[in-house]
């Protein structure tokens, strides 16, 4: 056996390009070898090749981060091309393989298949067959790659966690929307990591050296957002003590993220519509025009078609905002992921307060996976960081969860014989103390999630004798009206 050869001068497997291609060719014919590499060099790839097998393996052990592809004989010497296939799988990160066979079978070709082999070409090899199908594995195999490492850049969005084919989904729009210039408008319930979508965006896109800005649209006064976001003038207004930069000035050359853009008026909105249209702004009480290079990702629990059709959202605004949209699915329609994200947060929350490591019973898991979790992560992470804390033993039963879960799976049901008003009232207090849960007491959060002003609410929590001193901090759910 031969012994595998260094890598060419000068060559760094970390600073490679991607267009920087290397392909192994294994094969015992020498001519085959020749054949197959004149092709390849023809078309601008950096080839090397093996006879055997176990040389193959041997330079990809050797240097497993130099070759992209792999052109692999199925009848070679020694360790068969199946066999060695089998090994390259295992191998950490592999190169995507092309399987070649000159008497194959169709149990042949299944094999391969079924040891992850991305295609199998029976010789003579056509030329034009081996280049398309080369290219769709290299750029299957960068596909895989980028998903990856945008997997590893979201290792702290703890919402973004899961297998679920709904967060998978998610994960490849975030992918695609982020490596663009497009605006984007992120839509989801309160509590689903809109925000952390936000981030993910800006973390892959190429402004990701430049700021992120973020600003609560539903959070600051409708007399002063304008200043928020487009800066004032020394004078400008009352308090106005000294020039400000708005949050756009501050996200120049990178991305501002605009929360809750359903709760904007519609007198900013058609400043924020200007703004976008035209690529400059003035400060408020000023005159000089201020070019900008800003992204605007945006984001609404709102359906802002229906807004659109009461009158209080602009329909250009929304077109301008809406170039890309990602849906941020709610918790209950990642059954697949719950108990995972359950599991991800004690243990994070354990590590974070020193407290023994806890696990979820058999029992405990299956509650939580039928739980409809109206807060979303949010209210599974915070109930998660409660029982790591309070909760002395090691493991979490249905009996530590249950009482968290409020009324339970289902809205509470009226007594038999009850009337349809005390239902619905029932079913209305249900829904509202769900709502507080998940907002952590705040009024205006929790209004906003139930499509209320919050005047409203507060009668409604008034009527159900909901404001109350909350018994574990004594903070009164009344006073509890301000962002957090």
């Amino acid at each position: 056996m031969s012994a595998p050869q260094p890598p060419p001068f000068g060559y760094n497997a970390a600073a490679r390009g991607r267009d920087m291609t290397r392909i192994l060719v294994v094969d015992d014919e020498i001519n085959i070898r020749k054949l197959l590499r004149g092709v390849l060099a023809d078309e601008g790839y950096e080839t090397d090749e093996a006879g055997s097998g176990e040389d193959a393996l041997e330079r990809l052990k050797a240097h497993p981060e130099m070759y992209d592809g792999v052109l692999l004989d199925v009848a070679l010497p020694g360790a068969s091309g199946v066999e060695t296939l089998g090994a390259i799988r295992t191998l950490a990160n592999p190169p995507v393989v092309l399987m070649m066979s000159g008497h194959g079978t169709r149990e042949t070709a299944f094999q391969c298949a079924k040891n992850g082999a991305f295609d199998y070409m029976e010789k003579p090899l056509g030329a034009e067959r081996l280049l398309v199908s080369l290219e769709r594995a290299l750029e299957w195999r960068r596909d895989q790659i980028e998903k990856a490492e945008l997997v590893d850049r979201l290792s702290s969005s703890h919402a973004l966690v899961g297998e679920s084919p709904p967060i998978t989904q998610l994960l490849l729009d975030v992918h695609k929307a982020g490596a663009s210039q497009a605006r984007i408008l992120i839509q989801g319930e309160n509590g689903t990591g809109k925000e952390l979508i936000a981030r993910a965006v800006h973390q892959i896109s190429p402004r990701a050296r430049g700021p992120f800005v973020r600003l609560n649209c539903a959070a600051i006064p409708r007399d002063l957002i304008e200043s928020e976001l487009f800066g004032h003038e020394k004078g400008a207004f009352t308090g106005a003590v000294a020039q400000k930069r708005g949050k756009f000035e501050l996200a120049n050359r990178g991305t501002l993220f605009l929360d809750e853009i359903g709760d904007m008026s519609l007198d900013t909105q058609s400043k924020l519509l200007r703004v976008l249209e035209e690529g400059e702004l003035e400060r408020v009480g000023g005159t000089e025009t201020i070019a900008l290079d800003t992204r605007v990702v945006a984001a609404t629990n709102k359906n802002l078609v229906e807004a659109i059709r009461n009158g209080a959202f602009r329909e250009d605004l929304f077109f301008r905002l809406a170039v890309i949209t990602i849906h941020v699915p709610p918790l209950r329609e990642r059954g697949a992921d719950i108990v995972m994200l359950a599991r991800h947060f004690l243990q994070r929350y354990c590590e974070d307060n020193g407290r023994p490591a806890k696990t979820l019973t058999p029992a405990a898991a299956a509650l939580l996976s039928q739980y409809a979790w109206p807060g979303n992560v949010r209210e599974l992470r915070n109930m998660m960081e409660r029982l790591v804390i309070m909760l002395d033993t090691t493991a979490v039963d249905v009996a530590d969860i249950r009482p968290l879960l409020l009324t339970g799976n289902k809205p509470e049901q009226a007594a038999p014989g009850g009337s349809l008003r005390d239902s619905l009232e029932s079913y209305e207090r249900t829904l509202i103390d769900r709502a507080l849960a998940a907002a952590n007491g705040n009024i205006a959060q929790a209004a906003r999630g139930l499509g209320l002003d919050r005047a409203n609410l507060h009668r409604k929590l008034r009527r159900f004798g909901l404001l109350r001193k909350d018994g574990e901090d004594g903070a009164d759910l009344e006073l509890a009206d301000e962002e957090s």
